[in-house]
């Protein structure tokens, strides 16, 4: 429960373009990988590319964790070949 709260705190410091960034990133993701849209490719493809960006972005936010950073790098670099296939 400590790291979830720690994580809310630390959401709630940053600036406003990076909340409004990680929130539209994260509510695409969501939305366009619904099965309303899942006949269509497009929005599946942007559906990955909202989710490449939003792990990218905290990839260079946690730079400092080695481990988690090439986690979420590569999380988004498997986003983007996934977006690229459903393209």
């Amino acid at each position: 429960m400590q790291r979830i709260t720690f994580m809310i705190k630390q959401f709630l410091n940053e600036p406003w373009w990076f909340k409004i960034l990680i929130s539209t990133t994260l509510l695409i993701s969501i939305i366009f990988s619904s099965s309303f849209f899942s006949n269509q490719a497009y929005f599946r493809s942007i559906s990955k590319f909202a989710a490449a960006i939003f792990f990218c972005a905290y990839g260079i936010k946690f730079r400092r964790n080695l481990v988690t950073m090439i986690i979420l790098l590569t999380a988004a670099i498997l986003c983007i070949y996934l977006s690229w296939l459903a393209f």
